[in-house]
């Protein structure tokens, strides 16, 4: 028997602009499991989990790198896995 996958993914297309807000308001959800950027050749920048009650001061580092991939980056798709309810 197929197990029933727990998590359902989404896909959203920002601009270099937009990523860190986007980041930021995904991590402020709570329901997100990863997080995957790729740029517009769908070649993947950086992804990273993130795990369920850790909140604050650890995603400082990951902002800072998403902020310098933001910078050099003009369209990206971020790929998000949710917490299926």
């Amino acid at each position: 028997m197929p197990k029933k996958s727990k998590t359902a993914e989404e896909t959203i297309k920002v601009t270099g602009e937009d990523l860190i807000k986007t980041v930021k308001d995904l991590i402020a959800q709570g329901n997100v499991r990863h997080i995957t950027i790729k740029d517009k050749d769908e070649k993947t920048v950086m992804e990273f989990p993130l795990t369920i009650g850790v909140v604050g001061a650890v995603f400082l580092p990951v902002l800072a790198a998403v902020g310098a991939v933001a910078a050099l980056i003009g369209e990206c798709t971020i790929s998000v896995d949710r917490i299926k309810k």
